[in-house]
């Protein structure tokens, strides 16, 4: 993924005409940080992990990234993944900067209290590179509103009370109304702003979804609210179809119950991985990195992409879909939604003051909908696509934050 991050910000900094060297000083993180975890699980054994987080540019503000349980983990990975929450962050125009991180455990063989123990030692470890006005994480792949809350409480030990050391807490732990379906609701609005782009309406078009976690199940039902038809659903397990809409009030009933799609009688079970391929006029992707590939970008027939999930088309495959005439909405700015809400929550935790949800939800679609323009803005006058628009107007704002702050003696055109 770090290669796919790199390859799509050389192309925007070819469009911005940036010398190498000052392409190497924006690239490289300004700190990277790895610590040893160990703890005693359940039977008293002796467990080894490794924990990481990449703090890549602070010039916007606080660096702002999730926290990743995964055993693929690593620094790379998070390395890639804190860059591109740079962009996001300025794309989306609040005041943070990038970071990422993780720790390489696998959640899904341990128990809640082994989970504890790693989450506490993993602050303990970086509670002197975390902080409300340093860098603040957020939920990720296998992290979820409890284990934020345990972070607050540790972090809190050492620093004093400190809500907004992470944003997607639980709301009895000061968390915002919204930030659930923060990224799938972000996902919808810029999905209207690209139904509006090709002159469709909600009611003309057939979605499919790959994913049906928190992005996708929250995306699904929003744009079924809107009307549209949602005809396709795939998880890692299976995947459920149906030509005249798929119930998608009841398909979130029975994920809840059996944690997958998979079975759902009322749709058609087909192969997970046909879905990247389904016959519709809109793909949201919204699970793991590289769904759309070389092997399969030809078949794909949606003319829309919306990307919910981080890195699911692969350069190549981009580029096939670009030359086609394809809309991709690039998922800096698609599934920025839930940086967006985060934000509002840090907001709301230095204040010391709760927003209502109609609130939450209005100041988020609003920022959706700027944000889209801007890119699309930049798309048109600079004759590129989406997404190396989307990474040339967070390289311009972050960029001219930088060298807003410091005097700067050589002439740098943002």
């Amino acid at each position: 993924m770090l290669e796919d991050s790199h390859y799509y910000f050389q192309k925007a900094a070819d469009v911005l005409k940036l010398s190498e060297r000052l392409r190497e000083i924006i690239w490289t993180p300004i700190r990277t940080v790895k610590v040893d975890l160990v703890i005693d699980d359940d039977e008293g054994r002796l467990q080894h992990y490794l924990g990481f987080r990449v703090q890549h540019n602070n010039a916007r503000g606080p660096m702002k990234g999730g926290l990743r349980y995964h055993p693929s983990m690593d620094e790379d990975h998070a390395a890639a993944l804190a860059n591109l929450m740079t962009w996001k962050t300025a794309i989306v125009d609040v005041p943070f900067g990038g970071a990422k991180g993780g720790i390489n455990c696998d959640p899904q063989t341990m128990s809640e209290s082994e989970l504890n123990k790693v989450t506490r030692r993993f602050v303990e470890r970086t509670k002197e590179v975390i902080g409300p006005t340093v860098d603040i994480p957020a939920p990720d792949v296998n992290t979820n509103a409890k284990v934020m809350g345990w972070i607050m409480d540790e972090y809190s030990k050492y620093a004093g009370f400190s809500p907004a050391v992470v944003t997607g807490k639980p709301l009895e732990l000061f968390g915002s109304e919204g930030r659930d379906e923060a990224t799938g609701r972000g996902v919808m609005v810029v999905l209207d702003e690209a139904l509006k782009d090709r002159n469709k309406n909600w009611q003309d078009i057939r979605i499919a979804i790959q994913g049906f976690g928190n992005v996708g199940a929250n995306a699904a039902r929003l744009v079924a609210e809107q009307g549209a038809k949602v005809v396709a659903v795939a998880d890692h397990h299976g995947g459920v179809s149906n030509d005249d809409g798929l119930d998608i009030g009841a398909l979130i009933l029975w994920v809840a119950k059996h944690r997958t799609v998979k079975g759902f009688p009322d749709g058609t079970a087909f192969n997970s991985s046909d879905v990247i391929t389904w016959d519709v006029d809109v793909l949201i992707p919204a699970a793991l990195e590289n769904a759309i590939t070389e092997e399969n970008v030809n078949e794909v027939k949606a003319d829309i992409i919306v990307e919910g999930a981080n890195g699911p088309t692969a350069p190549a495959a981009h580029e096939v879909l670009v030359k086609r005439g394809v809309l991709i909405v690039p998922d800096i700015l698609a599934n920025a939604g839930g940086v967006t809400v985060s934000y509002f929550e840090w907001a709301q935790n230095i204040q010391q003051f709760r927003w209502q949800k109609d609130r939450v939800d209005e100041e988020l679609t609003r920022k959706m909908r700027e944000a889209y323009a801007a890119v699309r803005d930049v798309a048109k006058e600079k004759n590129i696509d989406m997404r190396i628009a989307a990474f040339v107007l967070g390289i311009q704002r972050v960029g001219k934050a930088a060298t807003s702050r410091v005097y700067v003696a050589e002439k740098i055109n943002f």
